[in-house]
């Protein structure tokens, strides 16, 4: 574990690790158009030896009609028990980059009731980088038993960010790049408008790592407080589709922060209605 960060470990740390029984790597890469990376791909082409691929797009509510929407506990049930993990296991999930979207994953399993559930600092590319082990040999996967408990008062949905919105009840820390909060940039899906809700944070998830690692608790204190947070209140996190919103969630729980939801259809969902408001600049 990181002496810094209780949900975080160390390349060395898993590295000792990697055979040992109880133990489940996820590659819980994904990337947007721009990024121009594959992530089933590149996991194809060389992951953690023992790693099992994490798929966003599959492994979701398919008839929400959203992307990236939060499963029904019976369907995430079903996926991860067959990629062999375990409520019980200790779970270690990473990406390419380090902070993109692994932590929705870390988010997911630990909404979902796993309790030991971890992120590599780094990420894969620094791992690679390090000339630690990767494989290109599929994971041999013994199917196991995933026994949800879902935390639903861990996770916002429309109704609810229209009465935070309306009474502004709640904090909403958006981590958007700012261009798309303020509406000078365009929005990446067909039909969704630019802009923001009315009285939202902008925290770009970007802003909250260096190379691939959380910031240190102090920094990560001051960049949040700098953004117009007050970390003694509640927080809704909130993205395009659900995904780095985690990214902030990650880093209020890094500093004891426990009220705080996200908000799973996020801006995927708001900016793409007609009957929920949306401004655009900065306030």
């Amino acid at each position: 574990m990181s002496d810094k960060n209780p949900f975080i470990v160390s390349a060395n740390w898993l590295e000792k690790r990697l055979k040992e029984p109880g133990l489940s790597i996820v590659d819980g890469s994904w990337y947007l158009p721009a990024q121009g990376r594959d992530a089933r791909a590149e996991y194809d082409a060389a992951h953690i030896p023992g790693a099992v691929f994490f798929d966003h797009d599959l492994v979701v509510e398919p008839d929400s009609g959203l992307p990236h929407a939060l499963p029904e506990p019976l369907t995430f049930e079903r996926f991860v028990s067959s990629m062999g993990i375990s409520e019980r296991d200790t779970i270690v999930v990473y990406d390419g980059p380090g902070l993109f979207s692994a932590p929705r994953v870390w988010w997911l399993f630990r909404v979902m009731g796993a309790e030991r559930v971890f992120l590599l600092d780094g990420g894969f590319d620094r791992w690679r980088a390090e000339g630690r082990p990767v494989t290109n040999e599929p994971t041999k996967i013994a199917p196991t038993a995933f026994m949800p408990h879902f935390d639903k008062s861990r996770v916002a949905h429309l109704t609810d960010m229209r009465r935070i919105v309306e009474e502004r009840s709640a904090q909403v820390a958006d981590a958007r790049p700012s261009g798309r909060f303020t509406g000078a940039e365009p929005e990446p899906r067909t039909g969704v408008r630019s802009g923001h809700m009315p009285g939202a944070i902008n925290v770009p998830a970007t802003s909250l790592s260096e190379d691939g690692s959380l910031l240190p608790p102090d920094r990560l204190r001051e960049r949040l407080e700098e953004a117009g947070l007050d970390l003694s209140k509640p927080v809704v996190t909130s993205c395009g589709s659900g995904v780095t919103a985690a990214v902030i969630t990650l880093a209020l729980e890094s500093l004891g922060h426990r009220d705080n939801r996200l908000y799973d259809g996020s801006w995927s969902e708001w900016g793409a209605r007609d009957d929920t408001p949306v401004v655009t600049g900065s306030e």
